[in-house]
């Protein structure tokens, strides 16, 4: 085990600890019991429920019952487009928190839970890597608390519901009132709204036909899966403020159409109770640590491309009243997760952010440059391991686009360079200059990874000054604008596209959703995180395109509008060399593997 003085340690063992496995690394890093992190933020025991010596649920009652003090101040991590290389957002989140923390500015960090799909797939876990992670990692990316569990049950139940009743007033006709003592609720079947839910990347679900054994097991129809963290029940698990608005919220989410077109709703289905039962745990946050005993609060996981892409409200909350800092992040880069965040999360909770930070590298800006030709299973191109200064400069433009549109919302914007070993001296000075040229009121070089706390100190003096500025948080639209021109204001000013052309299909839902007085709320884009556009393939700053929008639904419980643009897969696939084959377990119950 690693000794709790962890920066002398570093100091005198940075080699051989960098040759540990992110895995490893966790495993012997110090730990405190989790009540004393509790006890440290003044947390009553009461008010911690543990799972285990190393995470514990957080009593709701703390959103009124933190210790007395000022409200902390928000810091939203952002980034640039990300590429397959990853640019460290969720180390340089944990390694902000920790190095506020090693400067004297107590910090708590916010994060998502990690989906079991993604684990098992090809991105692989969550939890931060080398000396920036939340331990123990292996909990952290496994199950956690269960709380994934909880929330697919709770879904799976509304679909169950769902179909019972479509087979019942089926089979029972006219009678069935009778019978019952139940309205008829007349479920189109052809117009089911609600999808089953898996927390697995399995492509084979993403089409199939229910109730083909006959009519004692029901109704034969079309269905589909969506990966958890896009269900519905996920966006509404991390934008409700308590139980009462997260029951409230279950109520009014619409579960099909009936027969005369009119929303079936998981209220009139008398489900949303039972639904929320299951979720009574699940809105607690967890309570866990980094390498450094830094507090962190693990809630949530609506993905950015498919959904919010931003942990809880109640974890935001809840960690404000307990610390001077609190950094969060936001998924994928500022035209995903930091648009949602601004644009839905803000609206539905007024947790205005202090300061944004945004996580660019060397070797992501020469990615988005479009001068390179990166592609899976091939050999990287030397131009990323080794001095290129006319492709980063062309990269950069990605970097000021991100700087601007992260600055449009009204909030100072912080430059968190993640260094890597290849970066050379000229590189990093050309970044630094380019993300100032742009706007950046403040850049910094990120060691987290190799240095814990210690190596993100200078990005914590940068985000403290930040946080001094003042700022007012502007929004993109306003909420009285209609659906439609919501969609076409956020492909023109928060992607720098021409609008929007939508499918005959999102014409005639927009339509519905307008007559239905539905105009009022803010839309949720699914696209594609790799592109500032709606294609992948259109790297750095694209200009001159549109946003073909397939079709829109209403998510009445989470309270926005959700529009895909284009082919986007709310259940992934596993790849031919899927994670899964490299974890395994030892005799001991040790796990191995896991990244």
């Amino acid at each position: 085990m690693i000794p709790l003085d962890f920066a002398a340690y570093l100091t005198l063992h940075a080699n051989e600890v960098l040759m540990l496995s992110d895995i490893e690394i966790s495993r012997q890093s110090p730990r405190l019991p989790i009540a004393e992190v509790a006890a440290q933020l003044g947390i009553a025991a009461a008010h911690l429920h543990p799972h285990g010596h190393y995470k514990g649920k957080l009593d709701l009652a703390l959103l009124h019952h933190a210790p007395a003090r000022e409200p902390g101040k928000l810091v939203l991590v952002s980034a640039i487009t990300p590429t397959p290389l990853g640019e460290g957002k969720t180390v340089t989140t944990i390694g902000l928190s920790m190095g506020l923390n090693h400067i004297g500015q107590p910090s708590i960090a916010t994060i998502r839970q990690p989906s079991l799909g993604p684990v098992f797939g090809v991105k692989g876990g969550a939890a931060g890597g080398g000396m920036a992670q939340v331990v123990p990692m292996e909990e952290m990316n496994l199950h956690l608390t269960g709380d994934f569990h909880a929330l697919t049950a709770a879904h799976n139940l509304a679909s169950a519901a769902l179909d019972a009743r479509l087979f019942h007033e089926r089979k029972l006709g006219d009678q069935f009132s009778a019978r019952t003592g139940l309205a008829r609720l007349d479920i189109d079947p052809a117009n089911i709204l609600w999808p089953r839910t898996l927390d697995m990347n399995d492509r084979a679900l993403r089409h199939l036909t229910l109730g083909q054994g006959g009519a004692a097991d029901g109704v034969e129809r079309p269905d589909r899966f969506v990966i958890t963290a896009a269900s519905e029940l996920m966006a509404i698990l991390a934008l409700a403020r308590d139980l009462k608005d997260l029951r409230a919220r279950i109520g009014r989410i619409q579960l099909a159409l009936d027969l005369r077109g009119k929303p079936v709703t998981a209220e009139q289905l008398e489900v949303a109770g039972a639904m929320t039962v299951l979720l009574k745990d699940a809105l607690k946050p967890t309570l866990m640590q980094t390498t450094e005993q830094t507090p962190v609060l693990v809630h949530a996981g609506p993905f950015a491309n498919i959904a919010h892409g931003n942990s809880s409200v109640i974890a935001d909350r809840m960690a404000l009243g307990l610390a001077d800092y609190v950094v969060t992040e936001a998924g994928f880069g500022s035209d995903m997760g930091l648009e949602k965040f601004f644009n839905i999360k803000y609206r539905q909770s007024d947790l205005a952010p202090a300061c944004v930070v945004l996580v660019a590298t060397v070797r992501g800006l020469k990615a988005n440059s479009g001068l390179l030709d990166i592609r899976p299973g091939q050999p990287l191109p030397a131009s990323l391991q080794g001095e290129d200064l006319p492709t980063l400069t062309a990269g950069c433009a990605n970097l000021a686009w991100h700087i601007h549109n992260a600055r449009r919302y009204g909030v100072p914007v912080v430059v968190a360079i993640n260094r890597f070993p290849t970066d050379s001296d000229a590189e990093l000075a050309l970044l630094e200059a380019a993300a100032r040229q742009a706007g950046a009121c403040g850049v910094a070089l990120s060691r987290a990874f190799t240095d814990g706390g210690a190596g993100a100190a200078d990005l914590a003096h940068a985000v403290v000054v930040a946080c001094k500025q003042p700022s007012e948080v502007r929004l993109l639209y306003p909420d009285e604008m209609s659906l439609a021109a919501k969609l076409a204001t956020l492909v023109e000013c928060g992607y720098g596209g021409r609008g929007v052309t939508l499918s005959d299909k999102a014409r005639q839902q927009l339509a519905r959703l307008s007559a239905e007085g539905q105009d009022h709320l803010p839309v949720c884009m699914a696209k594609t995180p790799l592109s500032i556009s709606h294609d992948p393939a259109r790297k750095g700053v694209p200009t001159d395109f549109e946003v073909p929008i397939e079709e829109v639904k209403l998510c009445a419980g989470a309270g926005f509008v959700y529009a895909l643009a284009g082919p986007i897969m709310t259940m992934p696939g596993l790849g031919s060399l899927p994670a899964y084959r490299h974890i395994d377990i030892d005799d001991d119950g040790e796990i191995v593997g896991l990244s």
